[in-house]
């Protein structure tokens, strides 16, 4: 019965994988999944999956195939079924979704399949694993300071009462040097954060509320993939408008600035950050910077001085994404390609017309597997 029951639930998953597969390039470019996601666990959406089974009818109600209807038309109590018309029924309505749990590796895993990613390669010494000692199992021997005493009493409790030398009347329990438990210890890899991925976006009143959805939904599948290619990642978020600053994740998506912008202000504070706190020979560098391609022209300039000399050189991939607005001019991604073409092969560029642009988006990112 047990044999049964797991090849069932195997089948079952396998079942669920390809729907989710089917289904990828909706969930892509929907973002309801995001507000689902737990710790480890994200609920996705799949069709029911019904087991075939008869149902009986009322006596009288005419045979198989009598009445008028046209061929694959849905039968049911009360003759026409239109939805919405009609007083409440009884009959079980179709298309019903059931919610799934899912793990971000696996979901990753499903990502990776669809979208042919090549595996990363860290670079350099950038996985970073240190040995720690962990107490997780018992020994006989050891140093008085690491005795067990919960175990060591009642192992001496278990010895007297099977030698019948335990008095319930006189309950002292005495342990003997055969009794006396210690913590003990195995030494364990324990892998430190070896990944950082920065976030730079552009909040100035030209980018709406639509325009950060999607770059809020890209930016989950993009968590999810690097996730899966390293042991730890550390993120951050820096927003700007002519002027830029670090925040954190609830801000980055829900502020909007008015004003001008300057593009080199996010560089430069990106380039700092990297410097302070993420020094190239440790880590894995990934920046995303997405905006609808308005600057200040003058600021070019100094922008591409700096991506060219401070970002460029030290990050893995350093990915543009120019998320299409009714108020952005749309020029900076021709501006970058201009001065950089295909020179540098960490800088990758993507045009997001809207939702439907997530998916090859996020293939244009992470193709190159670095």
């Amino acid at each position: 019965m047990v044999m049964k029951i797991e090849r069932d639930q195997r089948r079952f998953r396998q079942i669920v994988r390809g729907r989710i597969r089917k289904n990828l390039r909706k969930y892509v470019t929907h973002g309801e999944m995001i507000g689902r996601k737990g710790r480890d666990l994200v609920s996705i959406p799949v069709p029911q999956l019904d087991v075939p089974h008869f149902r009986f009818g009322d006596n009288g109600a005419g045979g198989v195939g009598q009445g008028e209807g046209e061929e694959g038309q849905p039968l049911g109590k009360g003759g026409d079924q239109k939805s919405g018309q009609g007083p409440a029924g009884s009959d079980p309505g179709g298309g019903h979704l059931l919610e799934v749990d899912v793990s971000l590796e696996e979901l990753a895993e499903i990502l990776g399949e669809e979208l042919e990613l090549p595996r990363i390669e860290p670079r350099g010494n950038a996985s970073i694993v240190q040995e720690k000692a962990k107490y997780n199992s018992i020994r006989q021997a050891g140093p008085e300071s690491l005795r067990h005493f919960k175990r060591t009493y009642l192992r001496a409790l278990r010895r007297q009462i099977s030698t019948g030398v335990y008095e319930p009347k006189d309950p002292r329990v005495v342990p003997i040097k055969a009794d006396k438990q210690y913590r003990s210890w195995n030494t364990v890899p324990h892998p430190q954060v070896n990944a950082a991925v920065i976030y730079m976006m552009d909040v100035s009143g030209s980018m709406t509320d639509e325009q950060k959805e999607i770059v809020r939904t890209e930016a989950f599948w993009i968590d999810t993939w690097l996730s899966s290619q390293y042991q730890g990642i550390e993120t951050r978020y820096i927003i700007h408008d002519a002027v830029a600053k670090e925040v954190d994740e609830q801000t980055f998506y829900h502020t909007r600035e008015s004003g001008g912008t300057r593009i080199s202000s996010a560089y430069k504070a990106c380039a700092s950050l990297i410097e302070e706190q993420f020094p190239q020979s440790e880590w894995n560098l990934y920046c995303f910077q997405f905006s609808d391609g308005d600057n200040w022209g003058e600021d070019n300039e100094e922008a591409f001085r700096v991506l060219g000399e401070r970002l460029l050189p030290v990050v893995n991939l350093f990915c543009y994404g120019q998320v299409e607005s009714p108020y952005g001019s749309g020029e900076f991604l021709g501006h970058l390609q201009n001065r950089f073409g295909d020179e540098h092969e960490a800088l990758v560029l993507s045009e997001i017309e809207d939702k439907d642009g997530i998916y090859e988006s996020i293939k244009q990112f992470l193709g190159k597997g670095r």
